[in-house]
Order: C-alpha cells, then sequence, then structure tokens
C-alpha cells in the first residue's frame, strides 16, 4: 500500500460507469485530496450486449425497486477491471446511477461499496451523493473539485470552464486564481441538458448500434429548426443553476425525431445537445476564455464542430492540455475519494446548491 489515509499524497483507485452504459473505466491518481501529483494507469472494460441490456432494464428504478440481475452485472464488471490494479491505498467507486430526483426522491447510485471492499480487498469510498441531496443540494454534478484541481495543474490563470459530455451534459466554470474549490466564486456547476444518452437510444433504436461513431450518421442529416425550437423551450434551460438531470429527463427528444429519417433525426439530436451547452453558457460569470471538454461527446467531430461554431471562445478537447478525456470522471472519484478520507468537502453551493459545503462518501472497509 502506498501512501497513508493522512496529509501524504497516496495512490487512489477511481472507477465510474456512466448513464451513457458503454462499459467501466478505471484510473489511478496519486493525491492528498487537495492537489494533483501524478496521472497513473488506466483500464477501459466494455459491458457486452448482454450486460448493457440488463443495465438499461433498470433505468429509472429506485432502491425498493426489484433490480434482478442488475447488481450483480455492475459489481462483478467493477471488481474484474479494478482487480487489475496494484498499489491503491484506496478506492473511489461512484456505482451506477438508475434514478435522480433530487428535489423528489433522491438519488439512486446502484452499487454496494461494502460488497465491492470484500471482493477487491481493498477499502472503498462510495455513496458520494446521499450527504448532498440530504442537505438541499443537488447531488450533481460532483466532479467540479477535480476540474478545480485540473485547472490549477494545467496552470490556469484566468477563468475556463470544463465540459463533460457523457449521457447527460455538465459544465464546470472555474475561476482558478481562488485558492480552493470550496472557496466563494471558485465554481458555478450545472447539467446543461441531455447529451450522449438519447442519441445512442436512437442510433439503439434505428440502427441497432450503440452510439453514432464518428458523428457519421448526424453528419449526413439536416437539423429540423421546429424539432430544435420545440425543445429549447423546455423550461430547465430557464432555471438558474446549480441543476441536475436524471438521464431520462428529456425523453421527450425521441418524440420530436419520431417521424424524421435515421439521418435527420441524428443530426437533430446532436443539434439539441450543442444548443443545450449554448444556452448553459449564458449562466457563466464570465465567459471563460476557453472549454475544454471531456466525455464520448469530444470524439463526436459533427458536435465539437456545432459547439465551435455557437460558442465565443476556443472549444478543445482536454488532451490539448494533456488530459485524459476518457478517464477523467473516474479520475475524479479517485480524488474525491482521497477529500473523503481527509474529511474535505466534495460539493459547495457553487457546484450543487448545497446550503453549505458538503463531504458526501462513506468508507467501508475490506
Amino acid at each position: 500500500m502506498k501512501g497513508k489515509l493522512g496529509q501524504d499524497p497516496l495512490w487512489v483507485l477511481g472507477a465510474m460507469s456512466g448513464t451513457s452504459l458503454d462499459g467501466v473505466d478505471a484510473a489511478m491518481l496519486r493525491t492528498d485530496g487537495a492537489r494533483i501529483f501524478e496521472f497513473g494507469a488506466s483500464e477501459y472494460r466494455a459491458y457486452t450486449p448482454e450486460e448493457r441490456a440488463i443495465l438499461h432494464g433498470v433505468l429509472g428504478r429506485w432502491q425498493e425497486d426489484d433490480l434482478g440481475d442488475a447488481p450483480e452485472v455492475s459489481l462483478r464488471a467493477h471488481a474484474e477491471i479494478l482487480s487489475t490494479f496494484e498499489d491503491a491505498a484506496l478506492v473511489g467507486f461512484h456505482g451506477q446511477t438508475l434514478a435522480h430526483d433530487p428535489k423528489g426522491r433522491g438519488t439512486h447510485q446502484m452499487g454496494d461499496g461494502a460488497a465491492l471492499a470484500q471482493r477487491i480487498g481493498l477499502p472503498v469510498v462510495w455513496d458520494f451523493r446521499s450527504a448532498d441531496v440530504a442537505l438541499g443540494g443537488e447531488g450533481a454534478p460532483l466532479a467540479p473539485f477535480f476540474h478545480f484541481a485540473c485547472a490549477k495543474w494545467i496552470g490556469a490563470t484566468s477563468p475556463l470552464a470544463f465540459l463533460n459530455l457523457g449521457g447527460v451534459g455538465n459544465i464546470t466554470w472555474i475561476d482558478p486564481r481562488k485558492d480552493a474549490p470550496e472557496a466563494p466564486g471558485a465554481l458555478l456547476a450545472f447539467d446543461t441538458g441531455p447529451a450522449n444518452a438519447p442519441l445512442n437510444d436512437l442510433m439503439q433504436e434505428r440502427r441497432g448500434l450503440p452510439f453514432d461513431r464518428d458523428g457519421a450518421l448526424a453528419r449526413q442529416g439536416q437539423v429540423e429548426e421546429g424539432a430544435l425550437e420545440l425543445f429549447l423551450q423546455e423550461s430547465y434551460f430557464r432555471r438558474m443553476p446549480p441543476k441536475s438531470l436524471d438521464r431520462d429527463d428529456f425523453s421527450l427528444m425521441l418524440d420530436l425525431v419520431r417521424e424524421l429519417s435515421d439521418a435527420d433525426a441524428a443530426a437533430t439530436m446532436t443539434g439539441m445537445a450543442a444548443a443545450a451547452v449554448m444556452q448553459g453558457m449564458e449562466h457563466c460569470p464570465t465567459p471563460p476564455d476557453r472549454v475544454l471538454v471531456c466525455g464520448g461527446g469530444r470524439k463526436n467531430p459533427v458536435l465539437m464542430q456545432m459547439l465551435a461554431v455557437g460558442l465565443d471562445c476556443p472549444v478543445l478537447p482536454v488532451e490539448k492540455v494533456g488530459l485524459d478525456g476518457d478517464m477523467l470522471e473516474a479520475q475524479a472519484f479517485a480524488y474525491l475519494a482521497a477529500r473523503v478520507a481527509r474529511g474535505l468537502p466534495t460539493s459547495a453551493p457553487g457546484t450543487t446548491g448545497v446550503a453549505a459545503c458538503v463531504g458526501g462518501g462513506q468508507i467501508s472497509q475490506p
């Protein structure tokens, strides 16, 4: 074991399975919960089509619902990939988000950290969101504190934004001149709207494919402006941040493109994801000098081109500043696990709307 659960930097292993349901990302990070000292190894474990179907089948369900084989599918996939790493002192386990209704029933991340700790023989930090929601926060997004550390790591000196285009899109506006992520004015974060999830669902429904690789189908189509205008009338876009979404909050998107050709539907849904980000940018305290994009959406050149045209600053994949856009969320939960172990806050009023800075998470020993 490297390091100890104190002030010294330690190697922490983070895992993330997002709402796009493609697989599990795992990544090592050397951190003291405040600074990034080193990025370590990373791996990806794809879900099989059968596993993806089982997980997709329980989306929207809550803790008291029958989840069938899904908990074991998720736990096995995480244990398989996490067991391939060495030298981790601690594991950050996000679990699989199935339902998110912070102002109603709460939030549900399927996954038993205690069971995972037993399987892999390491202490596991998990249940990151419940404390935030219990104190009136949105419980999401949680990566912003890590984005702040990344901004420091790349040497940023003026406001910038991280844009994560996963199943749902979320943005973190950062003032790197502040000393800590919980400092007033350091961060503003919120979900912009749907990103890859509805488009992936469309591709599965229409073409039997998990996603629109390289935006190939969208490139062949035209954006239906009427559908886009109806989409932007959704009241969510007028709400002030912080704010967050469930994966399926915009299920109306599929209805809006129901009569369109496959290509036009894909182009329109891609345009919706971009337009949601453009609307979100209007909430930033000051215009960012650049937008750094992570998540699967950065690999869609059609989506990236739409953002480049629609935003008033450079839009770059995070690889341009030496970060790994595939692993940033897994690294984020490694970072947050270290913060939990040290008793540091993991969310703040500017990131989730919580009443005061709060540290989430619980630690299960093997």
